[in-house]
């Protein structure tokens, strides 16, 4: 007679998954760590370009409504957000794609324009989701040095593309350095692109400019067909938890990118409080300008301090240090502020609370007093 009971046999040991080769060249996203608590100190994350300030009343009032109804599936089409936002930039709502934050838009824009093989060129350093969504998509990232002042540098940018270039991403202003591109200069670029070439205009901390020479990107993107402006409701409307942002695209573009956009990729809370932001844009115009003269002012004092800082348009600090990056994010650490470091290149610091501010800037002038010596 068989027995048919279990034996103490191992089982089979399980063949090997195929997984795609990019991913063992694919740098992993750094998001910001959570402050570190140290005895005596209120601790800080000012590594992730966080709003400090909770949403509006006007907007949790929304919240909460809409919290009701998450056992239903979100509107696909975002139909109400898409509308409040045509008439908000005064564009065809049909120009307006949307996505779970600016990040998700953009991921859908190189799966959208790419094929094996195909080249994403952008400055370096900038955002480092480009070169992690470019690998991901089959392409290849194409990265441009920053210029001098740690700004774009568009000429060697123009020089860069090729016959294989299908997307260009400019960052005003730029994550992590802060700065921005001129109007001029930017026209002077997108006239020798190729036509047939997109390029996207990310302006996520673009409620932080107060430089004249910035860019309209709306009518330059009226003005070409192939200038996509991305843009996100995660920093100055302080939404980063519920993910929403969207393109504005001419026509064929923005289709595909509905095309190839995740199925109810914006949830009902995001496209709701989404609303409710933009109704309350008045309010929040005046917790931006709050946090734009911090930024000032912290700015201010480094170069007192004799810190060489670029011109910040952003809601951050750029700190160039070089090979001292990493130490002085841990003098950061060490007095409860979570910093951002980027290699051996330089620190981000977020522009947050005015005591969290006011530590940066001791913390910043013991390190470079102690640098000089």
């Amino acid at each position: 007679m068989t027995d048919d009971r279990a034996t103490d046999a191992a089982p089979p040991t399980p063949l090997p998954v195929r997984l795609r080769a990019a991913l063992d060249a694919l740098p992993a996203y750094t998001p910001g760590r959570p402050a570190t608590v140290r005895e005596g100190l209120v601790a800080y994350k000012i590594s992730s370009n966080e709003n400090p300030f909770p949403p509006l009343p006007s907007v949790l009032d929304v919240l909460r409504e809409a919290a009701t109804a998450v056992n239903r599936y979100p509107d696909m089409a975002v139909t109400a957000l898409t509308a409040a936002l045509a008439e908000r930039l005064g564009v065809p709502a049909e120009r307006i794609s949307t996505g779970p934050g600016s990040v998700g838009v953009l991921d859908q824009l190189i799966r959208a324009t790419c094929d094996d093989g195909d080249e994403v060129l952008f400055a370096w350093r900038s955002f480092e989701a480009y070169p992690i969504l470019t690998t991901m998509a089959g392409a290849r990232p194409v990265m441009v040095p920053l210029g001098p002042g740690d700004r774009h540098d568009l000429d060697a940018m123009a020089a860069a593309v090729t016959d294989r270039t299908r997307l260009v991403l400019v960052c005003t202003p730029n994550n992590p350095t802060g700065t921005t591109v001129g109007a001029a200069e930017l026209d002077a670029f997108l006239d020798r692109v190729p036509s047939d070439v997109l390029v996207v205009l990310d302006e996520a901390y673009l409620e932080f400019v107060d430089d004249p020479d910035a860019p309209d990107a709306l009518a330059v993107h009226e003005a070409r067909p192939n200038v996509v402006v991305l843009r996100t409701f995660s920093k100055a409307y302080g939404l980063a938890g519920l993910r929403v942002g969207y393109a504005v695209a001419h026509e064929p573009v923005a289709a595909a990118l509905r095309k190839a956009a995740l199925p109810f990729g914006v949830n009902s809370l995001a496209q709701a409080a989404a609303i409710a932001s933009l109704e309350a844009s008045d309010e929040l115009d005046v917790r931006v300008k709050e946090l734009v003269a911090e930024r000032e002012r912290v700015v201010a004092a480094l170069r007192e301090q004799g810190w060489d800082i670029p011109d910040q348009q952003a809601n951050f600090v750029w700190f160039g240090l070089g090979d001292d990056t990493a130490a002085f994010a841990q003098a950061c650490d060490d007095e409860g502020l979570t910093v951002r470091p980027y290699g051996t290149d330089g620190v981000r610091a977020t522009v947050a609370e005015p005591e969290a501010n006011d530590r940066l800037v001791e913390v910043a002038g013991r390190f470079l007093a102690a640098r000089r010596g």
